[in-house]
């Protein structure tokens, strides 16, 4: 039997008290609704439909081509989601797969074995409950005296002893398809003004249809997000996840409780990575590293073999064996060569440092390109911008940028050259020279060298 799955997204989440829709709310650098997808995706449905409502245009941006819509025009409950999406699912699948896109700790693998209970089962419908103390306004599942499910009481409903129950209904259905249209048409409006979803359950159990519930072994995949404190309660379930992960495959974190690392993040074996650590967006780092302590990167690439002590790093590039820091600063379009060392207090910004090449601490290097085995001294600044426009520095091989030096753009230093400590250079210098001075002007050419 065909799996679809439908994603509920079309509520508001006020008590977020957000102008961004609750399923786009990030976890761990992502937003809530791609984890459903994922879970979805995960448990073999061969379409997903994503009901919206609330911020429509939002969440169809995120998710793009990988699921087809159904607008929900007034939200008046899940059970009216659910038939919001009937056009798009109905005819194409034995089963249908139900879930809220406010749960993302839902996993492939529970979502999985939901659909394979369904599968084997004559009844109506399969669902998720999960035994615990702690409600957090869930429906609790009623049973009957032979132990089979009859009902699911919202917790407005509830009367004091079926507010006893701690079996709770997690909000994750499969059904049979041929009697789930019917049942949907069948569901009365509460006093609130709302379909309940889950009044369908007390439909199957009066048609003498059975209904399985399969209990949870991870109580945390059961957390659904309403507020910002559950927000975070969710990023450190999810946190633990990713850095398990990550140590299972082969990475040693120092102390998990205080690296953070998103979802997306790849990182080779036998790299250690320090406490206080942040590794976001994109970023993919190699194998046999040490990064941080006290390191923050987003977007960027590491090589191999690369130390990286106290930095912060937005799209850059190191390639293998560069070490850097304490304190060093890498923004956007930087990219350090194999074999690069950038000193503490450092800042590169669009530039390329050649192989080899030593940055001393205190320096800024902006909109250069600098060749291989190049050594900038402490305290050089190449002064890119005049206010209006940014221009280049191009530094060639073998050059040696003393101390203190002004490299004033546009500007091109040529192979093997040499600038004086404190020199403030404001034109070429040709290949095999050495400048001194404030403006810096030519001492001497280097002797050529003969074999003998």
């Amino acid at each position: 039997m065909n799996v679809s799955a439908v994603i509920l997204a079309a509520g508001q989440g006020t008590r977020m008290r957000s102008k961004l829709p609750k399923v786009l709310h990030p976890i761990c650098g992502r937003p809530q609704i791609e984890y459903s997808l994922r879970a979805a995706a995960g448990a073999g449905a061969e379409t997903i439909v994503v009901v919206v409502g609330h911020g429509a245009e939002q969440v169809r941006e995120v998710v793009g081509e990988r699921a087809v819509f159904a607008l929900q025009e007034q939200q008046l409950g899940t059970a009216h989601a659910l038939q919001s999406a009937r056009s798009q699912v109905s005819g194409s699948a034995g089963l249908v797969l139900v879930i809220s896109a406010d749960m993302p700790l839902l996993t492939g693998e529970t979502l999985s074995a939901l659909v394979e209970a369904q599968r084997g089962s004559t009844g109506a419908l399969s669902l998720l409950t999960v035994i615990s103390d702690h409600p957090r306004g869930f429906g609790r599942v009623v049973r009957g005296p032979d132990g089979l499910v009859v009902a699911i009481v919202e917790e407005r409903d509830c009367t004091p002893e079926q507010l006893a129950i701690r079996e709770l209904n997690v909000a994750a259905y499969c059904f049979n398809e041929a009697w789930l249209w019917g049942a949907l048409e069948r569901v009365k409006k509460s006093p609130k003004g709302e379909y309940y979803l889950t009044d369908v359950v007390a439909l199957a159990a009066q048609d003498g249809l059975k209904v399985n519930a399969i209990v949870l072994q991870d109580p945390a995949e059961a957390m659904g997000i309403n507020t910002r404190v559950h927000l975070a309660e969710a990023e450190a379930v999810m946190r633990q996840r990713i850095n398990q992960r990550h140590m299972l495959n082969g990475v040693t974190l120092i102390d998990p409780a205080t690296t953070f690392i998103e979802d997306s993040v790849q990182i080779g074996m036998d790299t250690v990575v320090w406490p206080n650590t942040y590794l976001r967006g994109s970023t993919h780092i190699g194998e046999d590293c040490q990064i941080g302590p006290n390191t923050m990167m987003d977007d960027c690439q590491v090589g191999n073999r690369c130390k990286v002590l106290a930095a912060v790093m937005e799209k850059a590039v190191l390639e293998d064996d560069v070490d850097m820091g304490p304190f060093a600063r890498l923004r956007k379009g930087a990219h350090l060569a194999q074999h690069v060392h950038m000193g503490n207090f450092g800042e590169v910004k669009d530039s390329y440092l050649g192989p080899g090449t030593k940055m001393g601490h205190f320096s800024y290097i902006g909109n250069a390109q600098i060749g291989p085995d190049v050594n900038i001294g402490a305290g050089t600044i190449t002064c890119n911008y005049d206010g209006v426009k940014k221009h280049p520095t191009e530094i060639g091989a073998n050059v040696f940028i003393g101390s203190d030096t002004m490299l004033v753009a546009p500007l091109k230093i040529g192979d093997n050259s040499k600038t004086g400590a404190g020199s403030v250079v404001t034109h070429d210098v040709p290949p095999d020279t050495v400048v001194v001075g404030v403006p810096a002007r030519p001492l001497t050419k280097k002797t050529e060298r003969h074999d003998g």
